[in-house]
């Protein structure tokens, strides 16, 4: 290991630089500081410690009592990662000179920070997910949160005030990486936000959330004395929080952020609300079972060739449009893509070919662009004229929109074209970035280099034919310079005026005044050629960040055509159709197929179904038959056609008629949540509570299983109750899968309730699932024959068949006295458990039908994306 070459007195030496390191902690609180001390960055103290346990690097102790921890220079970014992925944040401190002997100590600073949610690294980010840097401040009024997200990397910034019920689910559907808070409200934001805060939580001064200042700050930023013309209102505690990123980016970055040009207020009552349970029921974005992208709706969906399309993509999936003629809008676009084959397959060839150009804005806006970045911008815009010729005349409206937003920017095209090679280095100061013929300039310095070289090789052939010794040579390196080199063999003919420079083992080296002057002069031109190089990339730089605006609206266009275009593509692989958009809440799809799992599986092997809700056909369906025959997937695949139908998307059946719906709701399988405290029969109850609590007449319930968590008594008696709270108070569209087949005899007491089974095949002792939904109520579960493919032992099924067997004929377990089982209610009763629980009359008077709420009045010229909705563009 290096120590600067501080050898006079190490141990002074180690004092001197562990008071700079104590510095740079105290000057970056809750940071780890990466030091760099020569070849490495080191940690000390805590910081090596926890730095040991996460990077996984050796620990050790300088002079036996501090520790410390290193990693390699040319891996940092590496490292960093991997710090960044278990939520720290961290103080890159730099040597600022090269090392001397001359200098006892070498000076150094803290010149990049890096956090979880300021990151603008393409090596650091997932190229098709947001970075949500998120914060919370409760508003004066209980019950309210302002919250703030800004994806630093792209410069999309939003706020909201949020319901304290509801903050939770935000969290959860942003899935920030980073969340700011007021230090003297850790706890109560902790208590509100659950467990959805990300790991990495930074708990800030309260002046930064102090109203006045924050929104001091951003008014400062967005050059504005009011936000009514951004959409909100002057006291909104989400401007109060907005205004804290703004301030804690600006300690953070020490650079511009002018491509956070725009504060998007976020309307939940224009998106298809889903909460975490559904997302995660429905694996949106990532699967149930290990947390994986492949497997998830989202991995089927995107055909997009893009990062810019793949993240908006991401965003429409978790926050579908609930305005009809936005929606519209989207098929309209879509429909037309996939009947031109030949505008989408040139659409997206385009596309391809594109680089990530809001990204790589941002990080010119930031200073962080490097020449290829700059080169890469160069080659995006060259494709734009043939993206804009194939969207000029297109019918539909959003297309139209997209070609008229769509800006060409030739003046940067241009500039950049003249300026930067087409593949320059990754490092401005290695030269070679700039153009010939750029700058008149630099192409004197470089012709003088270029000529150095010649007169090198006339040089070298002057001396040859002076000294008769054919085998001189003229060379060069960093150490030497300019010098001659002479065989051994040749010693007694090396001329007087030759300067002896180093002896080597079969030659030696000289050097003659003439050598010297014009190897200064060489150098000297390449010196100035490469500091003139760099001046010009920083200046072109500056001048491109000056565009962000322009740029990053083009960026929005490409995004949003290459999401149209992938769900056209993907609309035209998988036989997708339009969906009929209604607002009566009603429900038609015929041959719908689960998206997942009709791509997954071998082709023909997904059996489809049919599914109606209205007037006619009954709006809550009780789906009866056994485990592994298909009533899960056929929930599901009711739910996920109902969301991309709103998300603007074709939808995978032979038809499908969608009434507008608010929110989709779901009660999937058993899990616990042993870290709060809550039994798998709490977690059951809890959700079916929000459901209760929150479904609307244009709700779409899922509910995969109720009451399995506890007795067989409880859990029928409270399945029949919500069954009827959800038919006769509510009357949203709902399905509920079941193995209570007692239930299905409310089919005779609730006129909407309708019995359907999924069909199976009995041969012998075995069982063949049909996977077909048909009218009617399974009568056995199945389960028994379930558990012998399985792999369960047969003399457990044998005893559990002479168990089933004796309940079914004597409703008591064999030799046991047992209480009596459920027994079958009369037509319109309730079931009575061993007496204890009151029939319901047959007549009795049913609860009125929850107040439908008048349809909002459509806008004249809506967005054609909807109007504030939580997407960008």
């Amino acid at each position: 290991m290096t120590f600067d070459l501080e050898t006079f007195d190490p141990d002074a030496a180690m004092s001197r630089m562990m008071q700079q390191y104590r510095d740079a902690k105290t000057q970056h609180p809750g940071m780890l500081v990466l030091f760099r001390n020569g070849d490495f960055y080191e940690l000390f103290e805590d910081d090596a410690e926890l730095g040991s346990r996460v990077l996984g690097i050796t620990l050790t102790k300088r002079d036996g009592s501090i520790p410390m921890a290193g990693v390699p220079v040319h891996k940092l970014e590496h490292y960093l990662g991997l710090l960044l992925r278990a939520g720290h944040r961290v103080a890159v401190c730099e040597q600022m000179e090269e090392p001397d002997p001359k200098k006892k100590i070498i000076p150094r600073e803290v010149n990049r920070i890096v956090t979880p949610g300021t990151i603008t690294d393409d090596g650091l980010l997932d190229p098709r997910a947001p970075n949500y840097l998120v914060a919370l401040v409760p508003a004066a009024k209980a019950g309210v949160y302002g919250i703030a997200w800004v994806d630093l990397s792209t410069g999309y910034f939003s706020a909201a005030d949020v319901p304290t019920p509801k903050l939770s689910d935000e969290l959860s559907r942003l899935n920030a990486v980073e969340c700011l808070f007021a230090d003297a409200l850790t706890n109560a934001v902790a208590q509100a936000a659950g467990m959805h805060l990300p790991r990495s939580r930074v708990a800030r001064p309260d002046w930064t959330f102090d109203p006045s200042t924050a929104l001091a700050a951003l008014k400062t930023h967005f050059a504005v004395s009011t936000f009514t013309g951004f959409g909100f209102e002057d006291a909104q505690p989400g401007l109060v929080a907005a205004g804290a990123v703004i301030i804690y980016l600006q300690e953070t970055l020490k650079a511009s952020l002018q491509h956070i040009r725009r504060l998007r207020p976020h309307r939940p009552d224009t998106l298809l609300a889903l909460d975490e349970v559904t997302r995660r029921s429905l694996e949106l974005t990532r699967t149930l079972r290990d947390n994986q992208r492949d497997g998830s709706l989202l991995s089927v969906l995107d055909r997009t060739v893009t990062p810019m399309g793949a993240r908006l993509l991401h965003d429409s999936v978790l926050a579908p449009l609930t305005d009809r003629p936005a929606i519209n809008a989207r098929l309209d676009a879509v429909e037309e893509l996939l009947k031109d084959h030949a505008l989408r397959r040139a659409v997206r060839e385009h596309l391809e070919a594109c680089s990530d150009i809001q990204r790589l804005t941002t990080r010119v806006s930031t200073a962080k662009a490097g020449p290829r970045d700059l080169s890469a911008i160069a080659r995006t815009l060259r494709k734009l004229p043939a993206v804009k010729a194939k969207l000029t005349g297109r019918r539909s409206p959003l297309l139209q929109e997209l070609e008229k937003r769509l800006e060409l920017c030739p003046d940067i095209r241009e500039l950049l074209d003249k300026a930067i090679e087409d593949d320059p280095p990754h490092i401005a100061k290695e030269g070679g970035v700039i153009r010939a013929g750029f700058s008149a300039e630099l192409d004197e310095l470089r012709a003088l280099t270029t000529d150095g070289k010649n007169w090198i090789a006339r040089y070298q052939a002057q001396e040859i034919t002076r000294t008769g010794i054919g085998s001189l040579k003229v060379g060069y390196n960093e150490i030497d310079g300019y010098y001659l080199e002479i065989t051994n063999a040749n010693e007694t003919k090396t001329p007087a005026e030759y300067k002896h420079q180093k002896t080597l083992k079969n030659a030696k080296r000289y050097y003659t005044p003439a050598l010297r002057e014009y190897e200064e002069k060489v150098v000297t031109a390449q010196d100035k050629s490469r500091a003139l190089e760099l001046q010009l990339f920083l200046t072109l730089r500056d001048q491109v960040a000056a565009q962000t605006p322009r740029l990053l609206n083009t960026a929005e266009v490409l995004a949003a055509l290459d999401m149209l275009s992938a769900l056209a593509e993907l609309a035209a692989a998988r036989n997708y159709v339009r969906p009929v958009l209604v607002d009566e809440p009603i429900l038609d799809i015929r041959d719908g197929r689960h998206p997942v799992l009709d791509q997954i599986l071998p082709p023909g092997t997904f059996v489809p179904n049919d599914a109606a809700f209205g007037p006619d056909d009954g709006t809550f369906w009780l789906v009866t038959g056994p485990n592994m025959a298909g009533k899960s997937t056929f929930l599901r695949q009711v739910a996920l056609i109902t969301l991309m139908a709103h998300m603007g998307s074709l939808v995978p059946a032979k038809s499908a008629t969608i009434g507008m719906t608010d929110r989709i709701f779901t009660r999937v399988g058993a899990s616990d949540e042993l870290s709060r405290g809550q039994s798998t029969f709490m977690v059951e109850m809890t959700e079916a509570a929000n459901i209760l609590n929150n479904a609307t007449p244009r709700s779409l319930v899922i509910l995969d299983e109720i009451g399995r968590g506890t007795a067989t008594y409880d859990g029928v008696s409270l399945a029949w109750a919500m069954t009827e709270y959800l038919h006769d108070a509510i009357g949203c569209r709902s399905l509920f899968a079941t193995h209570y087949h007692e239930l299905a005899q409310l089919a005779t007491a609730l006129p909407r309730l309708r019995n359907y089974n999924v069909l199976v095949r009995e041969l012998a002792d075995e069982i063949v699932f049909l996977h077909k939904i048909a009218p009617g109520n399974a009568e056995r579960s199945y389960g028994i024959h379930v558990a012998r493919l399985a792999g369960v032992p047969d003399a457990v099924l044998k005893r559990a068949t002479a168990v089933l067997s004796s309940l079914e004929k004597q409703h008591e377990l064999p030799g046991v006295s047992t209480p009596s089982v459920v027994t079958a209610p009369a037509l319109g009763t309730t079931p009575v458990v061993s007496g204890d629980l009151p029939p319901r009359k047959t007549n009795v008077v049913q609860p009125p039908e929850a107040p439908r709420r008048k349809p909002k009045p459509q806008p004249s010229s809506p967005s054609l994306f909807g109007e504030g909705e939580d997407v960008p563009f």
